[in-house]
């Protein structure tokens, strides 16, 4: 057994391997798909928004890499490989795309290395780290990206796991001071809504079963991530309605495209 493997606990559902459920994907265990079929007794649909945040995800990279002439991405949260994933989208619109993934998930990692292989003209490369490691997840993306150039960093579904408020603030605030002009802030994350009661009940459950635990915020809350940043239209709205291709109904994954 590889170390990778030996840190994979099975024994709890994880939010990476109910994700991989929730979007039809393989790579999940019996714990996982029991924990992903009572969330969705509590909120039926809840799994629409595992699929509405990688439809946004790609909408948001195909619009970075189209009309922002974006080259560079750092995916934090990478969760499990699917269809579509950043390198996917980017290096189909330009093969010469760069792209570093972080997660600190011993499985989505050791799906990473066997499965996502870039363009030989771009680079597609991998990093075990927390989310607050903000100087080994820089200086390590720099062997890969050009700092110095702009940069999309992607925040989907991953600032949820940071309890604290402010700490999460900071984290986000700090990666993006590290980022030159130009660089965008993709972002998505769960939130409360007195709309969507049975939201606050799926993830109690989840937090008193499963790993890692999550936080909520307000759509307002989810905003200020935004903070000091050029907020591109339509603003921090339902990840569903960031600039859809078709009519979409609305769900409590919100999201937002920001420009440094």
């Amino acid at each position: 057994m590889t170390d990778t493997e030996s840190r994979i606990d099975t024994s709890r559902p994880h939010t990476a391997r109910i994700w991989n459920y929730w979007t039809g994907g393989k790579d999940n265990y019996p714990v996982d798909r029991e924990a992903g079929d009572r969330i969705g007794e509590l909120h039926p649909g809840i799994g629409e928004y595992a699929k509405a945040d990688r439809l946004f995800l790609g909408r948001a990279v195909r619009y970075l890499a189209q009309e922002q002439g974006i080259r560079q991405f750092l995916d934090i949260g990478t969760g499990l490989p699917s269809a579509d994933n950043t390198h996917e989208v980017a290096q189909r619109i330009a093969p010469d795309s760069r792209v570093v993934y972080v997660d600190n998930d011993p499985l989505v990692l050791a799906h990473a290395r066997a499965l996502l292989v870039g363009t030989p003209e771009g680079r597609t490369d991998y990093l075990d780290a927390d989310l607050r490691d903000i100087d080994t997840i820089l200086a390590a993306a720099a062997k890969t990206l050009d700092l110095s150039q702009p940069v999309a960093l992607m925040l989907l579904g991953v600032v949820i796991f940071i309890e604290d408020d402010e700490e999460s603030y900071a984290v986000v605030r700090r990666l993006m001071d590290a980022l030159a002009p130009g660089s965008h802030l993709v972002l998505s994350h769960t939130v409360t809504h007195p709309g969507m009661p049975d939201v606050d009940e799926a993830v109690a459950f989840w937090n008193e079963h499963g790993t890692p635990k999550l936080t909520q915020r307000t759509p307002a809350a989810v905003a200020r991530y935004f903070d000091g940043l050029e907020l591109l239209e339509p603003g921090v709205v339902s990840c569903s309605a960031w600039r859809p291709e078709t009519p979409s109904v609305d769900v409590a994954m919100y999201a937002g495209v920001a420009r440094k």
